[in-house]
C-alpha cells in the first residue's frame, strides 16, 4: 500500500500524464524512423559520388601486338620481400582476345595466356648494359686524373 501511495504521489508531483507520454513516445519514434531514412539516404548518395569519381580516374589499358608489357606476380605474397618487384617481364604481345585475355611470348618464345588485368605497359629499354657502361666508363670522369 505504501508503495503504490508513492507511485500515485509520483505521478501527481511530475503531471504525469500516460496518454500525453504515449502520444509522445511516437512522435519519438517517428522522428527517429525518419532520421533513420535520412542516413540511409546520405550513405546511398555518398556511395553514388564516390562510385563516380572512381569511375572517371579509371584509366583502360588496351594492348596492342607487339607491345611491351609488365606481368603481375600473384604467387610472391608468399615468400614477401621488402624490396622485391611483383612485376616481372618485359614480356611481348603476341595476341588479344575481345574479352580480356591476352597472350604473351617471353624471350626463350615461349606462349601463355593470362587475364588482362593482370599486365600493364612496359615503358623503359632493354639497354641496361649501355647505360651503365656510359656512367662507369665516362670520359669526361676519369678517376686516375
Amino acid at each position: 500500500m505504501e508503495l503504490e501511495h508513492k507511485a500515485w504521489w509520483a505521478i501527481c508531483e511530475l503531471n504525469f500524464d500516460s496518454k500525453l507520454c504515449g502520444e509522445k513516445r511516437l512522435l519519438q519514434l517517428d522522428e527517429l524512423e525518419e532520421f533513420r531514412l535520412n542516413a540511409y539516404d546520405s550513405a546511398r548518395i555518398y556511395k553514388d559520388k564516390t562510385k563516380r569519381w572512381h569511375d572517371k580516374r579509371i584509366i583502360p589499358r588496351e594492348f596492342q601486338v607487339g607491345e611491351k608489357v609488365l606481368l603481375f606476380n600473384v604467387q610472391l605474397r608468399l615468400f614477401p620481400g621488402k624490396v622485391k618487384s611483383r612485376w616481372s617481364g618485359p614480356y611481348t604481345v603476341t595476341s588479344v582476345s575481345k574479352f580480356g585475355s591476352v597472350e604473351l611470348e617471353n624471350f626463350a618464345g615461349v606462349r601463355f595466356k593470362v587475364n588482362g588485368h593482370q599486365v600493364k605497359h612496359y615503358y623503359g629499354t632493354n639497354d641496361f648494359v649501355g647505360v651503365v657502361e656510359l656512367l662507369y666508363f665516362d670520359p669526361i670522369f676519369d678517376p686516375e686524373n
